[in-house]
């Protein structure tokens, strides 16, 4: 997934933001700021329309919001596209997400209807020296003290419900996480972790390596279009809304904003349609020790 960094740096602004991060590092920021979204489903067509949500409107309206919440950074899980991850689907996003990338970093993952070709055709030349060694997938690590973020790539192929991170990623991600310090590290995985049909078939396999390693603090995810919190062997599950429509009334279509410090991490739900029963209302979750 790019790291995609904001349109105004030069190469010497670049290599200064890059010593301001190990100065940052080594100062222990107290917290960090964070816009979660998942499941924009952005479309070529502006009037593409389904359950009565205008995916591309959606977006269009959320981007202003997290602008003006001016947070460190920006992680979406997944679901770029409409539905076949057509090349006009990424171009309309990268239309939309130019001004939210004027002041903020933005990292992309890959869903069941995103096309990696498509997708790296948009966006590949923002890949250049980012991409870590696992497997062909596109797979991302971003540190912002107080946490660091592992952004995974669980797509099979485009329009194939289920998720994958398979064996070459899993091992390149427990061979990091053996090495890694102990910096609170959120996982970042477009397909839910559980072993319904439909999401990540390895769900197992990934909870079983990682939780030995205590760094993991929590894995975020979408796919579903739910809004939940769950624990799973200490570690904290955060089922992201979808942006784009929902799938049932009873959920909200948003964002989530996050505040993280060393110790957990604050979600608040940002509710633009749906059922905004939530909105504004805050849940705190505690790391593991």
């Amino acid at each position: 997934m790019p790291w995609i960094l904001n349109s105004s740096l030069t190469r010497r602004r670049l290599l200064w933001s890059a010593a301001a991060a190990i100065t940052a590092r080594a100062a222990a920021p107290a917290e960090t700021r964070w816009a979660l979204v998942s499941d924009i489903h952005v479309p070529a067509d502006p009037e593409n329309t389904y359950r009565g949500f205008k995916p591309f409107e959606n977006f269009k309206a959320v981007v202003p919001q997290i602008v003006k919440a001016n947070p460190d950074g920006v992680v979406i899980s997944g679901d770029l596209a409409r539905l076949e991850g057509l090349p006009g689907d990424y171009q309309a996003l990268r239309a939309l997400l130019a001004p939210l990338v004027e002041k903020t970093p933005v990292a992309l993952a890959l869903g069941n209807h995103d096309d990696r070709k498509n997708f790296l055709a948009a966006f590949g030349e923002l890949l250049k020296d980012r991409r870590q060694p696992a497997a062909g997938r596109q797979v991302l690590v971003v540190e912002k003290p107080p946490v660091r973020w592992v952004v995974l790539d669980s797509s099979i192929q485009v329009s194939y419900g289920a998720g994958l991170l398979g064996k070459a990623q899993r091992a390149w991600l427990e061979t990091y996480l053996a090495a890694a310090d102990s910096t609170p590290t959120l996982l970042v995985v477009h397909h839910p972790p559980d072993d319904a049909d439909g999401n990540l078939h390895d769900s197992d396999r990934l909870l079983r390596m990682v939780a030995p390693h205590r760094q993991v603090k929590a894995i975020v995810y979408g796919h579903s279009h739910v809004y939940r919190y769950s624990v799973e062997q200490g570690i904290h599950l955060v089922n992201l809304p979808a942006t784009g429509y929902n799938f049932s009334d009873r959920e909200p279509v948003g964002w989530v904003e996050a505040r993280f410090t060393p110790s957990g991490g604050e979600f608040t739900l940002r509710a633009l349609a749906g059922n905004r029963e939530q909105d504004g209302k805050a849940v705190r979750l505690e790391w593991r020790g």
